[in-house]
C-alpha cells in the first residue's frame, strides 16, 4: 500500500512540476515579445509604422482638413485685422499704415505655416525618432527574461519539495501566467495607443496651426505644438522605462527562492506597465502641454 501511495505521490509531483515548469517557461514569452518590440514601436515615424494609415491620413489632411483650415485662417486673420484697427485707432484719428504691413506679414507667415503643416509635424516626429534611436543604442540592455534559465536545476529542486507546497507553487505559477498575459496586453495597448494618438493628432494638424499667428487664439497652435513634442518625448521616456526594467529583471537571476522570483518578476512587470501609462502625462508636464 505504501508503494502505491508513493507512486501516486510521485506521479502527482511529476504532473505539478511539469505544469510549473511549463507556466514559468512561457510566463515571460508574451511580455518579452512586447517589451522587445517597444523600441521598434516608439522609434518609428508615422510613415514608417504603417504606410497605409499614413497615406490615408495624409490624403484626409490634404483634401479635407487643409481647406477647412484655410477658411478658418481667413476668418481668424480678418478678425485680427479688425482688432488691430479698432485697438489702435479706437475710431478716432488716422490709422497707421505700418499695421497693414504687419498684418500682411502675419498673414503670409500663417499661410506658409498652414500649407507646410504636414512637413512641420513630420519633422517633430523625425526628431523624436532620432532621440529614441540614440537612446536605444545607449541605455537599453536585454529586457528579456527566461525563468527556466534563471532558476537553475528547477525541476530537481521542485521534485524535492512536498506535495502540498508544490501544489501551492503550481497554483501561484498558473495565476502569474495569466497575469503576465494580461500585462503583455497592457503593454501592447500603450504602444499602439500612442501611435493611434499620433495619427489622430496629425490628421487635424492644420486646424490649430491656422490660429498660430493670431493674437487672441494663438495659444491654440502653441498648445498643439507642445502636445506634438510631448508625444515625441514620450517615446524617449518609454525607452527609459524599458531600460530600468531590463536592469531590474536581471537582478532576479540572483534570487534562489522560486516563489520570491515569480512574484518579483510580476512586480517588476506591473511597475513597467504603470510607468508606461505615466509617460504620457509626464511628457506633457515637462513641456507644460496641458
Amino acid at each position: 500500500m505504501d508503494l502505491i501511495m508513493e507512486a501516486l505521490v510521485e506521479w502527482l509531483k511529476e504532473i505539478l512540476v511539469g505544469g510549473i515548469v511549463s507556466n514559468l517557461s512561457g510566463m515571460m514569452d508574451s511580455v518579452n515579445q512586447q517589451v522587445g518590440d517597444i523600441a521598434a514601436q516608439v522609434g518609428a515615424t508615422p510613415q514608417g509604422w504603417n504606410g497605409s494609415i499614413y497615406s490615408m491620413i495624409r490624403t484626409l489632411s490634404d483634401n479635407v482638413v487643409i481647406p477647412i483650415a484655410g477658411v478658418m485662417l481667413a476668418f481668424v486673420m480678418t478678425l485680427e485685422l479688425i482688432e488691430m484697427i479698432v485697438e489702435k485707432n479706437n475710431m478716432h484719428g488716422d490709422v497707421d499704415t505700418w499695421m497693414f504691413f504687419k498684418w500682411m506679414f502675419k498673414s503670409a507667415a500663417a499661410v506658409i505655416i498652414v500649407t507646410n503643416t504636414w512637413n512641420i509635424v513630420m519633422a517633430v516626429f523625425d526628431v523624436g525618432q532620432s532621440l529614441v534611436s540614440s537612446a536605444a543604442g545607449v541605455i537599453v540592455g536585454d529586457p528579456s527574461l527566461d525563468m527556466s534559465t534563471v532558476l537553475t536545476d528547477l525541476e530537481t529542486r521542485l521534485m524535492e519539495m512536498e506535495l502540498g507546497p508544490l501544489l501551492g507553487i503550481w497554483l501561484q505559477s498558473f495565476i502569474v501566467h495569466i497575469t503576465m498575459w494580461a500585462l503583455s496586453i497592457c503593454i501592447f495597448v500603450i504602444c499602439y495607443g500612442r501611435m493611434l494618438e499620433i495619427y489622430l493628432v496629425t490628421s487635424a494638424a492644420a486646424i490649430p496651426m491656422a490660429s498660430m499667428m493670431a493674437k487672441e487664439s494663438g495659444h491654440m497652435g502653441q498648445n498643439y505644438l507642445r502636445s506634438l513634442f510631448a508625444l515625441a518625448l514620450q517615446g524617449f521616456l518609454i525607452m527609459v522605462c524599458v531600460a530600468i526594467y531590463a536592469v531590474l529583471v536581471r537582478s532576479i537571476a540572483l534570487t534562489d527562492d522560486i516563489v520570491l522570483a515569480i512574484w518579483t518578476c510580476v512586480g517588476y512587470t506591473v511597475l513597467l506597465c504603470f510607468s508606461l501609462f505615466k509617460t504620457g502625462s509626464l511628457a506633457k508636464s515637462v513641456l507644460s502641454a496641458h
